[in-house]
C-alpha cells in the first residue's frame, strides 16, 4: 500500500503530537470549497477555507470561514481594529505566505498573521481545512489548533 504524502501542515502537526485526520481528493480547477466538502463526503459548514486580507494600514489579516460563506470585509476589518480590509490578490499570495490560491492553510505561513475563525467553528467538534496543498484538508479540533497558532473566534460572515 502506497504510504499518503505529507504535507508540511501535517508535519507540524505530527511535529506538535497533534491528533488530527487528513483527506485527499481529486484536483481540478473547477474545484471550490463546497466541491471539496461533498467530494470528501462531509458537511460545507465544517470545511472552512483560509483567507488572506490586507488592511489599511498594510498589515495582513486571516480569516478562517465555512467554505460555504462569504467574508463580511466590515465585520472582519472591524474584528480586526482596521478602517477597511480587502482580500489579497491571487499573485501576492504564494510570496506572502508560502501557499497557492486553493492550497492556503492558517498553520505553517512563512510568517504568522494575526487569524479569526468564524464562530461556528465551535458548533463543531473539529473543522477541516486545507492541508497546505491543492488536494489536501485537514481535520482537527480548535483546542488542538490552538497548540499551533494563536486566534480568536468571531462573527465575520456575511448575512443574507
Amino acid at each position: 500500500m502506497k504510504k499518503q504524502e505529507k504535507t508540511n501542515v501535517m508535519r507540524i502537526l505530527d511535529q506538535h503530537k497533534i491528533e488530527y485526520n487528513s483527506y485527499t481528493y481529486p484536483t481540478d480547477s473547477s474545484t471550490n470549497g463546497v466541491d471539496v466538502a461533498n467530494s470528501i463526503g462531509q458537511d460545507p459548514n465544517q470545511v472552512f477555507k483560509t483567507l488572506v486580507t490586507v488592511g489599511a494600514s498594510k498589515r495582513n489579516y486571516v480569516f478562517v470561514i465555512p467554505v460555504n460563506e462569504e467574508l463580511d470585509l466590515k465585520k472582519a476589518a472591524k474584528s480586526v481594529g482596521e478602517k477597511s480590509i480587502q482580500m489579497v490578490k491571487s499573485k501576492e499570495l504564494l510570496p506572502l505566505t508560502g501557499y497557492i490560491h486553493g492550497g492556503c492553510s492558517p498553520i505553517g505561513m512563512k510568517k504568522f498573521f494575526q487569524t479569526t475563525i468564524h464562530t461556528t467553528a465551535k458548533d463543531f467538534e473539529t473543522i477541516i481545512f486545507s492541508g497546505g496543498k491543492i488536494g489536501f484538508q485537514v481535520e482537527v479540533s480548535l483546542e488542538n489548533l490552538s497548540k499551533v497558532i494563536t486566534f480568536k473566534v468571531e462573527d465575520v460572515i456575511s448575512t443574507i
